[in-house]
């Protein structure tokens, strides 16, 4: 039987980013599954489309993630990707 999600390698790093914003790409890709050479690639994506932004904190980076962002193209167009990261578990940080 083939290995298959609903979720997109895509989705699941931007969830495990939003849930754990201090963690290096190999603790997020062990998380999700892949490689830290996948999750890297991924992580590039992701802030190319405004998702995520990289903060450089010394040696490493801390992640930020934008959770206003539209979903891409494909989707129910006004859906926010925090919408998306609600069910796969993530809970916003109260002000």
């Amino acid at each position: 039987m083939n290995k298959w999600s609903f979720i997109t390698n895509h989705g699941l790093v931007l969830a495990a980013v939003a849930r754990h914003p201090r963690k290096t790409a190999r603790q997020i890709g062990d998380v999700v599954g892949i490689t830290e050479r996948a999750t890297h690639k991924i992580i590039n994506d992701l802030e190319a489309a405004g998702y995520v932004t990289k903060l450089k904190m010394g040696r490493r980076n801390e992640y930020q993630v934008h959770p206003e962002v539209p979903l891409k193209e494909g989707t129910n167009g006004g859906t926010a990707a925090k919408e998306l990261l609600a069910m796969l578990g993530w809970k916003p940080k109260k002000s």
